[in-house]
């Protein structure tokens, strides 16, 4: 909660709710100067309700991302309680909430944490209605749907359906659709995202001249329900970055540890399973997971646009299934695989070890005997726990654990608040604080986004340019190396300069990381009082 928010998404979007808040305006949503059509609101409105309660701080952002993966973790554990049974639910929660992808939603906040919560809460209470047809469970299971549609668009809707097609196809109980119930459910479904709708509607419908990314007419609530996926998939609203089919699978691979080798393990054994039974209906198994995350992959596969923390929306069907394989192998005292699994992951907790200590001692070395102490102490329990005499089903769970609370404890503790001094923006903020400059007077001489520098100073940075600089006295300017050249060779003189260092964190590199090489990557970002 208290590490510093990482540009771009994390600082953007928390400058996004700031400016609701200090402008009373909970209706437009800016990206700096542009208006802002990608995302719909409700992430924006959470953050906002929570920096109007407690204030505009960091932690106040994420407290609504925190709160949803709660959320999901409950929804996780009941989802597996309902297709399994309680001890497998509990396990499912473990899981999601021990998955690294989900621990990093909750530090790198976007609109994917309240995404996720919300569209395993809508998966859990639809598939509790298709089992029990009770109307709580798809009122409830209408408004999870809502607040998901309302946070990130058609994907949601995507995600949710999927997994309860293929429950719906497997179980055949497809007559749960002739319902009453279900007309009660669209009802509330379209309550719940009346607001969304109305706020799209007031940017953009209403004012058919505004130039949006190029064009005028731009209707907010077509965008919302026709434009936004396929924009997604074609790349022609956000560019396309990558090309790759296999993108999300390597992805995978790092998102789901300590879990991952058990995830593919465990998807592979129930798609054999249930190809060998015909896909014929046996309350044993379930086809909502494997189905879910088949179809998933197979959409965002070939997206144009693709980022890591797509995939965060598959964790909680990954966890029910995982859960759900390793109960079974408890359940069926499978010794043998259970002892394979138990070495990988002892592997894994051994290459978690070693980065722990590349980290602290390599890339960024302690530089008080404070944290060798903590270090120490950590690495102590995980031995003792690592050695611990338990039946071998337990000693898998207690291993993938420690892996992810030893690795996520160097990363807050360590690792990010090393990395953050090379933000430039949150750096150069505290440096404005301490020797109170005056944020009203700071100026950028560029379109280039300064989201974090805006969000710590309370003010977006003003844009100007260095002809319009001529004759103004008093006011500070925010530049780069060249910019800087720029303001020198057109003779600007200056009495005070402030410079941090600077580097985008969020694409990390081997030179960055290696501190010989450091330097070569390094950027430097400067404050100047033009007087």
């Amino acid at each position: 909660m208290f590490v510093k928010l990482f540009e771009n998404d994390s600082a953007q979007f928390a400058v996004m709710a700031m400016r609701m808040v200090q402008e009373n305006d909970f209706l437009n949503l800016f990206k700096g100067t542009e208006e802002y059509l990608d995302k719909p609101h409700m992430h924006y409105w959470l953050a906002a309700i929570s920096f109007k309660i407690f204030g505009i701080h960091a932690w106040a952002y994420r407290i609504p991302a925190i709160l949803a993966t709660l959320l999901g973790a409950y929804s996780c554990f009941g989802l597996g309680k309902l297709l399994y049974n309680h001890d497998t639910g509990k396990l499912a929660s473990l899981v999601f909430m021990t998955s690294q992808t989900i621990m990093l939603a909750a530090i790198d906040v976007r609109t994917d944490a309240v995404l996720t919560g919300f569209t395993i809460l809508a998966i859990w209470q639809l598939a509790a209605y298709i089992e029990t047809k009770a109307i709580k469970n798809i009122i409830w299971g209408a408004f999870a749907a809502g607040i998901a549609f309302s946070t990130k668009g058609q994907i949601a809707l995507l995600v949710i359906g999927f997994p309860l097609i293929c429950h719906l196809a497997y179980t055949r109980k497809w007559q749960r659709f002739f319902s009453w119930k279900v007309l009660v459910a669209m009802l509330v479904f379209g309550i719940t995202i009346v607001p969304m709708l109305y706020a799209y509607y007031h940017q953009f419908d209403l004012h058919p001249q505004k130039i949006i990314r190029g064009q005028t007419d731009r209707s907010g609530i077509f965008f919302i329900f026709w434009e936004q996926s396929f924009e997604r998939m074609s790349g022609a609203g956000m560019g396309s970055n990558s090309s790759d089919y296999f993108f999300f699978f390597h992805t995978f691979l790092w998102v789901f540890l300590p879990w991952t080798i058990l995830g593919i393990i465990a998807f592979g054994s129930r798609v054999k399973t249930l190809f060998k039974a015909k896909l014929i209906y046996n309350p044993k198994y379930e086809f909502l997971t494997c189905g879910g995350i088949i179809l998933i992959f197979i959409i965002i596969s070939f997206a144009q646009f693709k980022l890591p923390h797509y995939l965060n929306i598959t964790i909680p069907l990954f966890a029910v299934l995982t859960a759900s394989y390793l109960y079974q192998l408890y359940e069926q005292d499978k010794g043998k695989m259970i002892k394979i699994i138990l070495g990988v992951q002892y592997f894994i907790l051994s290459i978690v070890f070693i980065a722990s200590v590349l980290i602290c001692f390599f890339v960024f070395k302690f530089e008080s005997t404070y944290p060798y102490i903590l270090m120490g102490i950590a690495f102590a329990l995980i031995i003792y726990y690592s050695l611990k005499r338990e039946a071998y089903y337990l000693r898998i769970i207690t291993l993938s654990v420690c892996s992810s609370l030893l690795l996520n404890m160097v990363l807050n503790t360590h690792f990010y608040p090393s990395l953050l001094q090379y933000q430039a923006g949150s750096s150069m903020a505290d440096t404005i604080a301490a020797n109170n400059i005056p944020v009203d007077r700071i100026y950028k001489v560029s379109t280039q986004y300064t989201w974090a520098l805006d969000f710590y100073n309370r003010a977006p940075v003003k844009i100007t340019s260095i002809k319009k600089l001529k004759g103004q006295k008093d006011v500070w300017v925010y530049v780069d190396d060249l910019q800087l050249k720029e303001l020198q060779n057109m003779g600007y003189d200056w009495d005070r300069q402030f410079t941090e260092r600077q580097f985008r964190i969020t694409r990390l590199q081997g030179k960055f990381l290696d501190p010989a090489t450091r330097k070569k990557v390094l950027k430097r970002m400067h404050l100047v009082h033009i007087y």
